[in-house]
């Protein structure tokens, strides 16, 4: 598909300082005497502090403290096999070893340890029948492999993506090749929340958006982006987009032009994935609309779409928002910036 597109304009400077913190919630309840069964384990200090030399029992009594875990730990995360474990753990551990040195304390996490658990009060006040993971658990696994994984009763987090953005592997020619900078700055404890509460969130309403116009399919992104403002209220926004706090400024002051962008150049009602995918994808950028444009910029678009649409809503949950078709949420918004 060939298209004859304009560039927008886009808008960076001082204001940028000002949206990193700034949040755009709806009204949260209260829900600090909402009582949750939750307990922090640290599975990787437990597995890398294991006696190799006997490692079949050690993983017994690995296994008697986390039971369920450490075989999804093994057999998933791992990839190995209940035959091959005993001779490829030993190589993960050595291989991994400067990892667990390098992983940040209780300390360092305490505050997004106890931002997940506020979250999951949230998803718990306003889907109270939904079976609530009743842990998290974090744990080092391969680079390569998952880093938030939800379990029959657990969070479970991979620390290998939450060391820093400063962290010296992710500048190597390997973690450049995996995680190039625009993804590698979020490998910050700060998103540890936001990617626990994903979890959830497509546990409780899976994206079947896929294959649907460009404009629906945005619009089901930006419902996600407004869910995750009812789970964690008190973040700020550039954590629930993704976007830095300069691309989230220069979106805000070319949101007009963002938009004729898609409606001048008949983008809205596309199907086809080749070309819906430059839009709603991960990425350094969005090249057709210019170098400051963040990737997934159709996130945008339909969060504001989504945020036009709820300002008319006389009483809005998160349930109802979900379960709104993205067209009647097009056709009702009105969007017009």
């Amino acid at each position: 598909m060939q298209l004859q597109t304009k560039q927008v304009g886009w808008l960076v400077g001082i204001i940028a300082s000002c949206i990193i913190g700034c949040t755009s919630s709806p009204k949260a309840p209260d829900v600090s005497n909402l009582q949750i069964t939750w307990q922090v384990q640290r599975f990787e200090q437990d597995l890398f502090s294991m006696d190799t030399l006997q490692l079949d029992a050690s993983l017994g009594q690995l296994n008697k403290k986390y039971p369920g875990f450490t075989q999804d730990f093994l057999y998933n995360i791992l990839g190995t096999s209940p035959d091959k474990a005993l001779t490829e753990l030993p190589f993960f551990l050595r291989a991994y070893r400067n990892w667990i040195g390098a992983a940040k304390s209780d300390k360092e996490l305490t505050k997004y340890f106890d931002q997940v658990k506020e979250g999951c009060k949230y998803v718990h006040y306003y889907f109270p029948t939904y079976p609530l993971p009743r842990k998290l658990i974090t744990f080092i696994g391969p680079v390569n492999g998952y880093g938030n994984v939800i379990t029959s009763d657990a969070l479970a987090v991979g620390l290998q993506f939450y060391m820093g953005k400063d962290f010296a592997w992710y500048a190597t020619s390997e973690g450049q090749q995996l995680y190039p900078p625009f993804l590698s700055r979020r490998f910050e404890p700060a998103y540890m929340p936001i990617n626990c509460m994903k979890n959830i969130m497509d546990d409780l309403f899976p994206n079947k958006s896929q294959g649907r116009p460009l404009v629906e399919q945005m619009i089901e992104s930006g419902k996600r982006v407004c869910l995750l403002e009812f789970f964690l209220p008190h973040l700020a926004d550039t954590l629930r987009t993704g976007y830095s706090g300069q691309q989230l400024a220069a979106c805000r002051a070319s949101e007009k032009g963002i938009w004729s962008f898609f409606v001048q150049n008949d983008m809205l009602y596309s199907t086809d994935p080749s070309f819906t995918r430059d839009y709603l994808n991960e990425g350094p950028g969005t090249p057709a609309l210019g170098d400051q444009a963040p990737g997934n910029i159709g996130q945008f678009c339909g969060w504001q779409i989504v945020k036009k649409w709820m300002e008319k809503q006389a009483d809005i949950t998160p349930e109802k928002l979900m379960k709104t078709p993205a067209a009647a949420i097009f056709q009702e918004a009105k969007y017009k910036p």
